[in-house]
């Protein structure tokens, strides 16, 4: 074989591996971005617009947790969450709207304990899918369903499942399993006598 024709092939044979170790690093990048977060993977790349972007998000996302001191909460602090949080429950039944608000914001108040930053609801959700990816959109959806709320546009039943998809992120967060209880529904207002 002539030295030009050796050269070409020795050429050709680096470029194919370069192109599958790059193929091979970008999968794996891929599969192992998947795996933490989810389905907020798929929604942040489709709100990125790209894979690359999505992608690069979710990394940036990883590194800004990263620096942050999460903390897992002491056993006394998980007791006092888990009454507040049966108060706020038992609440639900006369008060539906006023437990959905108490709900946000005990969520709101164990993030901040456990060192989350609590500013900007968009952030909060990008920082709490990256240790909890599996209820990230619950609480985007138990938001949305206060949102609703606060302008007058969410049902009872609305606000049930609010306080459901606020239990599971809760419970998450307490690093304690949801119990298999429900939320109560609320009285049925007393019929008046006449």
């Amino acid at each position: 074989m002539d030295p030009r024709t050796m050269w070409l092939v020795i050429a050709i044979v680096v470029i194919v591996v370069a192109a599958a170790g790059w193929y091979w690093t970008r999968t794996q990048r891929t599969r192992r971005l998947r795996r933490r977060f989810g389905p907020e993977y798929d929604r942040t790349v489709h709100q990125e617009g790209d894979l690359k972007r999505g992608e690069a998000a979710l990394e940036a996302r990883a590194r800004r947790v990263e620096r942050l001191h999460i903390r897992s909460l002491n056993e006394d602090d998980q007791r006092r969450y888990r009454n507040a949080w049966t108060e706020v429950q038992t609440r639900f039944v006369d008060d539906p709207k006023g437990a959905v608000t108490e709900a946000d914001r005990l969520v709101g108040e164990v993030m901040n304990a456990r060192g989350y930053p609590v500013g900007e609801f968009e952030r909060r959700v990008e920082d709490v899918s990256v240790d909890h990816p599996n209820v990230v959109m619950n609480y985007r959806a138990a938001r949305e369903i206060a949102d609703q709320h606060a302008a007058g546009r969410a049902s009872t039943e609305d606000l049930r499942q609010a306080m459901v998809h606020y239990r599971a992120l809760f419970s998450e967060l307490l690093g304690t399993r949801p119990t298999v209880e429900t939320i109560a529904r609320p009285r049925e207002a007393a019929p008046r006598s006449r």
